[in-house]
Parts: C-alpha cells; structure tokens; sequence
C-alpha cells in the first residue's frame, strides 16, 4: 500500500474510517466524556431517556456555561449484564465509535449509554444498528425540546 495512504501510526485505514487519519480527532478526548459522579448524577436525575433490546440512553441538558462545547458521553456496561470483561470492552468500543460518528446529529447534551445482558450475544453490525436507531430518537427529542423552548 502507498505511503499516502497509510494513517500516522504507519497503519492503512480500515474500511469507513478512510476520514479518520486526516481528522486528527480519532481519540475519545476527556472535553467528549462524562468524568465524575456529579455528571453522572446530573443525567441520571433529569434526562430523556431512549431504548431498545441493547442498550438504554439517558439525554441530559449540559449545564449552561458548556453548552457550547457539544456532547458527552458517559458508559455504563456493568459485570452482571457482561460478565467477560471482552465483551465489556468490545460494547464500550462499539458505543465510542457510533457516538463518533452521529455526535453532530445531538446537539449539546451529556449522555449516558447502559448495556443490557442481550448486547453480549449480539453480533457488531446489529449493536451499530440499534445505536444508531436510538441516535435518531435522540436526535427528534432535542428537536422537538428545542421547538418548544424556544418558540
């Protein structure tokens, strides 16, 4: 493969990251995470909340002096609902990676993504699927909260 075409770590690209290496935003920044109780106590105790069969999401309002600063994410993938710490890992991955790529679609929340025992069993591409489904959801909620707010 060319060097052009290969990423900083001297890796090519996998497929549908082709934008990734020229981003320069391919990590999972602290300013992107929900980092202390406090955040998560705020989502947990005032949220919308969207779910299916996989996984559940809870939609915060970002306090005022950060709205401006986009959405973060908080992940919430417990031992009793994924007992082997591989497929704990691999829901987190999974989540990271679908919040990546629809971020733009929320507007400025804080979020909280909470796995359920079915997620284990299901296959990569059905997960991305229901996240994104759920992604909408969200999606129509803040716009339908921002119609109301602000007319």
């Amino acid at each position: 493969m060319p060097a052009a075409v290969r990423d900083e770590r001297g890796s090519a690209p996998e497929s549908g990251d082709a934008g990734l290496a020229e981003s320069g935003d391919a990590h999972f920044s602290r300013s992107k995470r929900l980092t202390g109780a406090d955040q998560f106590r705020a989502v947990f105790s005032n949220n919308v909340r969207v779910s299916d069969k996989y996984f559940t999401i809870l939609a915060g309002k970002r306090p005022e002096h950060e709205s401006e600063q986009g959405s973060r994410l908080g992940l919430a993938v417990s031992k009793k609902n994924a007992p082997r710490a591989v497929d704990r890992n691999r829901l987190k991955r999974l989540v990271r990676e679908s919040f990546r790529l629809n971020v733009h679609h929320l507007g400025s929340v804080d979020l909280v993504v909470m796995s359920r025992r079915e997620g284990t069993a299901a296959e990569n591409a059905e997960l991305l699927a229901s996240l994104r489904r759920l992604w909408k959801k969200l999606a129509y909620h803040h716009a339908i909260w921002h119609l109301f707010v602000l007319t």
